[in-house]
């Protein structure tokens, strides 16, 4: 009987691997050993980075929009506070926009809270 090596399914699993190491620094990316390692690693960083960036931007949108709304006289939790009680459903993305490109439309919803 022959010996049977799996070498397709070994190689296939190797190729996977190296593949995704492309780029990486030194031996990373041409040791299978080291960049099974390194590839895992990459892996868990990407979804843990992929949650991080979502809390990044809001931090980055609260802050254009109290920056915007202390130029009109108010800040960010009373101007937040005014729109919900108006039921104005403008999420801070779109304000953040907003007050970064057109601060007299902005101005405008500053007012419309404010009363």
């Amino acid at each position: 009987m022959p010996r049977a090596t799996n070498a397709p399914a070994r190689n296939k699993r190797r190729k996977k691997v190296l593949k995704r190491a492309k780029g990486f620094y030194g031996m990373q990316k041409s040791s299978y050993r080291v960049a099974v390692h390194k590839v895992a690693r990459a892996l868990a960083y990407s979804y843990t980075g992929r949650k991080l960036k979502k809390r990044d931007y809001r931090a980055l949108w609260n802050a254009r929009i109290n920056a915007a709304a202390r130029m009109h006289g108010t800040n960010y939790s009373r101007l937040i506070n005014g729109l919900a009680n108006r039921g104005v459903e403008l999420d801070r993305k779109i304000l953040a926009d907003i007050a970064l490109h057109d601060p007299e439309g902005f101005g405008k919803i500053v007012e419309f809270a404010g009363q």
